[in-house]
């Protein structure tokens, strides 16, 4: 199996050296050469200094057509940018990210990504180390609820695209927010699942250019050492 993994924190060393020393085909990326220092010396896979969220880093990592790529870095946008890429761009039909915000967590599962979220799985085991019953869909990576756009493909590979009708379709609605849950936190409101919207020149250079939306977000990730 090949695997791709964005981020050599904790999680992403540790999950490399176990999938890499089980027989498979293991590329880590990180943007920093020093991340590697968590890999063993003998360290059976390859690891590429470069940005996860860039399309021309990962195609020359070998993520396309790959077997599964997991979204491992501290930031939640970097995480959310690289899964959405890899699914709905190089064809990866495992994708995870890792997101710690459970409301985004949930917003993104709705939104056809599979998720793990550390609050949730911390949370959860914590109240259950004093006896309360543990919530089922907490306990690890959280299958996709939706799906993302540009996903069709997965489906239609192994069944055939789906029947047309013969009159005109109807309009397909925008996916709507996800509504809170019960295992949303307390005090959390829905409008928060709203990622907020740049303002008109949010994105313009000083010579007159725009960045890419992306870049602004990941402004926001702290460059953390990763768990």
């Amino acid at each position: 199996m090949r695997v791709i993994i964005v981020g050599c924190g904790r999680v992403g060393a540790g999950l490399a050296e176990s999938l890499a020393r089980a027989g498979n085909e293991v590329t880590i990326l990180d943007v920093t050469s020093e991340a590697f220092n968590r890999l063993e010396s003998d360290f059976p896979g390859s690891a590429v200094r470069g940005d996860g969220t860039d399309e021309d880093v990962l195609r020359r990592a070998g993520a396309e057509g790959a077997d599964a790529l997991f979204a491992l870095t501290e930031g939640d946008n970097r995480n959310i940018f690289t899964a959405q890429l890899a699914a709905e761009t190089l064809g990866i039909a495992q994708v995870v990210a890792k997101i710690n915000d459970p409301v985004r967590a949930q917003a993104y599962r709705d939104l056809g990504l599979a998720t793990i979220c550390r609050t949730t799985m911390l949370v959860d085991a914590l109240a259950q180390f004093l006896g309360m019953p543990g919530d089922p869909g907490e306990t690890g990576v959280s299958t996709a609820t939706g799906q993302h756009p540009g996903g069709e493909h997965h489906d239609t590979a192994a069944t055939g695209p789906a029947p047309r009708p013969a009159t005109e379709p109807a309009a397909t609605e925008p996916p709507t927010e996800p509504a809170a849950t019960a295992g949303d936190p307390a005090g959390v409101e829905t409008a928060t699942n709203k990622e907020p919207r740049a303002a008109p020149n949010a994105g313009r250079t000083g010579d007159g250019r725009y960045r890419r939306p992306w870049k602004l977000l990941r402004r926001n990730d702290e460059r953390r050492g990763e768990d």
